[in-house]
C-alpha cells in the first residue's frame, strides 16, 4: 500500500526526530562523485548495494527508487548543488509507519578526495522511529560500502 508523507524542506535535514548522519571519504573529486549521486540516477544500482532500481522521474525533478526487499519510494529532488550536496524527500512510500523522510548527501574537498556526509532525517509512528534507531548500525555499514563502492568505480574509469 502506498502512502503519502508530509513534505518538508531542507532544514529538516536539522530538525527531524530521528536524525541518522554518517560520513566517509572517497579519493574521488568532488564533481565524479557529484555526478553518479545526481546526474547517473539510474547507476545507484552498481554502487549502493541496497538499490535495486533508480530511475530520474518529472524531467529529473524527481526520482523514482526501488531497495532490495521490495521497498519503493517516489521522491521530490529537493537540492541539486553540483559538487557540494544533493538532497530529496520521498513522497510516497510503501514503508509503515513513516510520516516524513528527506536524504541529504554533502559533498565537501578533503585533502585528494572528497569526504561525503549522508543525513537521513525522519519522523514516523513510535515503531518506526524504534526500528530506524535501531537500524543505526547497518545503514552506516552500507552506507560505508557505498561510498567505496563507487570510489573504487570512479577510479577505474578515471584511472
Amino acid at each position: 500500500m502506498t502512502r503519502s508523507l508530509r513534505p518538508v524542506g531542507l532544514d529538516f535535514t536539522e530538525s527531524a526526530p530521528v536524525r541518522l548522519v554518517f560520513e566517509a571519504v572517497a579519493t574521488a573529486a568532488p564533481e565524479a562523485v557529484y555526478r553518479a549521486l545526481a546526474e547517473d540516477v539510474a547507476g545507484w544500482p552498481r554502487w549502493f548495494r541496497a538499490v535495486s532500481g533508480a530511475r530520474p522521474t518529472h524531467g529529473g525533478a524527481g526520482r523514482e527508487v526501488t531497495l532490495r526487499g521490495g521497498v519503493r519510494f517516489a521522491e521530490t529532488i529537493m537540492a541539486a548543488d553540483p559538487e557540494q550536496r544533493y538532497a530529496y524527500r520521498v513522497d510516497t512510500t510503501n514503508v509503515p509507519g513513516v510520516q516524513a523522510l528527506l536524504e541529504e548527501w554533502r559533498l565537501t574537498p578533503s585533502g585528494s578526495g572528497t569526504r561525503v556526509r549522508w543525513t537521513f532525517a525522519a519522523d514516523g509512528a513510535a515503531p518506526f522511529r524504534l526500528a530506524l534507531t535501531a537500524a543505526r548500525p547497518g545503514l552506516g555499514l552500507s552506507f560505508r560500502t557505498a561510498v567505496r563502492t563507487l570510489d573504487a568505480q570512479l577510479s577505474a574509469q578515471h584511472p
